[in-house]
């Protein structure tokens, strides 16, 4: 190249140098781009061979491609494709080679440098027979640096077509070149790991696609209620989504849900257990409104669907039908504490909700009582629940029956608690005390549990005890479905007779007792007076009149007493109204003659 005229020479290579560097550009490949490279310097440098050694991502160098002129016999230095040096062999070499530049020169006496790995061929050209001709073992290699300043790899290049050492303007051309080719790679491998990455996002966002269509599929063909809920901003706990099985399960159009949240459908008495339910792996068995007006129970379970950068993106809520479950185990909870027979409540039931009005301590007196109310602040005793005697026959067949009522207990605890410095029993509820007994000149009689200057209570709990007359006489002569149908009748005239809240109950055979709350004793004397006249009406049983009759003991409950205690009375009470009225008594052994289980 140096043999013509330096400006002729030198237009001419940067003509070449323009023409190879548009090549570098145009390609489209990384593999593309060094094949360019390695043409490039054989065609517009005048080499006879030239070849690119790689750098992996392991930091070795891989030779990735080669060009020669034309094609030796012995193969060239295409049999190099594929070998890898190490990069401290590599390293080593650039290091003893001589600076030229950015260039690095290894003339043939420093063939020792050449580590074993490194990928090396050497050509059939004949020896030197001048200083500056090139020897078969030489090397010219122009090292291909990134922008930051990372090795990209190394251009080698042999055999000179002037069988020269390559004079200053051709090193310079070769810089050029280089420092073009490093960009050129830079950049391919810039394409290359953008089109891998923009194949990877397509390969997510088809399994993203993939995995939305599954989950929706999930969700809208859920056979139970599935919903979606906002966590943030002004749309807080609103259903945003909902399933068709949730639609049904409700009664309710899509439209019409997605206007409104759990809070807005959840039954009033269970919207503090909704607000307790936490939202991650949170878990409530509550009730919903449907669009008729009724509530259906249903178990709620929630689960957080997070976003790994942004956290926490909405609530998805497994809406399950647990309707025939409740209403089974209601059922079972309610034959377990009501009577068979009549469907009122049986005695265990009874003795539960005295236990539940009455305390342990009596009643304190004198100004401790007065302290007492006023920091407890209920100054009306708790009502027991209305019994309705429709709604005990009709159990059996859950008709009529309000399974959503809650408790039916009637007699909550205060809210917080006793209160502070006070014992069991105080602060907890209202105290039910035994109304004080007045004699002919208005004085109070001492009542039981009472003592000191406190004023007489004028209201309590009465039990009253209800004992059948002439009952076994049906039983006799009728037979025990009469006998039945009778306690049936009774039990109805007795529910209608009663105040709303009070408690009708059966202890067994014939025997019934009725709990009345916050009333006096003239007022439990117009209650026994209006349960006897209830009673005593001939009532018509398989074509037949038939009649009983009552006797009633009127006794009070009182904290401090015990259930047996305020049933006993109760039930002496009764007893001598019988031996007022001559009725019959016991039996042989002490029983009550009339006494049958129903």
């Amino acid at each position: 190249m140096e043999a013509e005229s330096e400006p002729y020479v030198r237009l001419a290579t940067l003509r070449t140098l323009h023409r190879v560097v548009a090549d570098l550009n145009a390609a489209r490949s990384l593999a593309g781009t060094l094949q360019a490279v390695v043409e490039g310097a054989v065609h517009g440098l005048g080499f006879d061979a030239a070849a690119v050694s790689l750098v992996r991502p392991d930091g070795d160098l891989v030779v990735a491609a080669v060009w020669e002129l034309e094609e030796s016999p012995m193969g060239g230095p295409s049999v190099l494709l594929g070998q890898v040096g190490s990069r401290e062999s590599w390293d080593r070499l650039l290091g003893v080679s001589d600076h030229w530049g950015t260039l690095r020169f290894l003339p043939y006496d420093r063939g020792w440098a050449v580590a074993s790995d490194i990928p090396r061929w050497i050509g059939d050209s004949p020896l030197p027979v001048y200083a500056n001709d090139w020897h078969p073992a030489d090397g010219l290699l122009a090292p291909m640096y990134s922008a930051g300043g990372d090795l990209l790899g190394v251009l080698s290049v042999d055999r000179p077509r002037s069988g020269k050492r390559p004079g200053a303007w051709t090193r310079e051309a070769l810089e050029m070149f280089s420092l073009q080719a490093s960009i050129a790679i830079g950049n391919a491998r810039l394409r290359a790991e953008m089109q891998r990455a923009l194949a990877r996002l397509e390969k997510e966002q088809q399994a993203l696609r993939a995995s939305e269509e599954s989950f929706r599929q999930a969700f809208e063909y859920a056979p139970s209620g599935m919903a979606i809920t906002e966590l943030h901003g002004a749309g807080r706990g609103q259903l945003t989504r909902v399933n068709d099985a949730l639609c049904r399960l409700l009664g309710r159009p899509r439209a019409v849900l997605r206007q409104q949240s759990f809070a807005d459908l959840v039954h009033p008495e269970d919207r503090a257990l909704l607000e307790r339910t936490s939202a991650e792996s949170g878990r409530a068995e509550l009730r919903l409104s449907r669009r008729d007006g009724g509530y259906q129970w249903v178990c709620l379970r929630n689960s957080i669907v997070a976003d790994a950068a942004e956290g926490p993106s909405f609530l998805l809520t497994h809406v399950e039908d647990i309707e025939d479950r409740k209403r089974h185990e209601l059922q079972l909870a309610h034959r377990a504490s009501h009577d068979a027979l009549t469907g009122l409540p049986n005695g265990a039931e009874l003795k539960a909700r005295l236990a539940r009005r009455l305390c342990a301590e009596p009643q304190p007196v004198g100004a401790a009582a007065g302290a007492l109310t006023a920091e407890v602040g209920c100054p009306q005793p708790y009502a027991y629940p209305a019994d309705s005697y429709s709604a005990h026959t009709a159990y059996e067949g859950l008709e009529g029956v309000d399974p959503y009522a809650g408790p039916v207990h009637g007699y909550g605890l205060l809210e917080g608690g006793p209160l502070p410095g006070l014992g069991a029993g105080y602060g907890e509820h209202v105290h039910a005390v035994v109304p004080a007994e007045f004699g002919p000149g208005g004085e109070a009689w001492s009542a039981p549990f009472r003592s000191g200057p406190a004023a007489p209570a004028e209201k309590g709990l009465a039990v009253l005890f209800c004992d059948l007359d002439g009952f076994k006489s049906i039983n006799d002569r009728f037979g025990h479905n009469a006998g039945d149908s009778v306690l049936v009748e009774v039990a109805r005239r007795l529910s209608g007779a009663v105040r709303d809240g009070d408690t009708v109950a059966r202890l067994g055979g014939d025997e019934f007792v009725v709990l009345a709350d916050g009333i006096g004793r003239e007022e439990a004397k117009d209650l026994a007076h209006r349960l006897r006249n209830a009673i005593i009406p001939p009532m018509r049983i398989d074509g037949r009149a038939m009649r009983v009759g009552v006797s009633l003991g009127i006794g009070w409950a009182g904290c401090g007493m015990s259930i047996e205690e305020v049933l006993h009375t109760a039930d002496e009470r009764m007893y001598d109204e019988k031996r007022a009225r001559g009725g019959a008594v016991r039996g042989a052994r002490g029983e009550r003659s009339h006494r049958r289980a129903g």
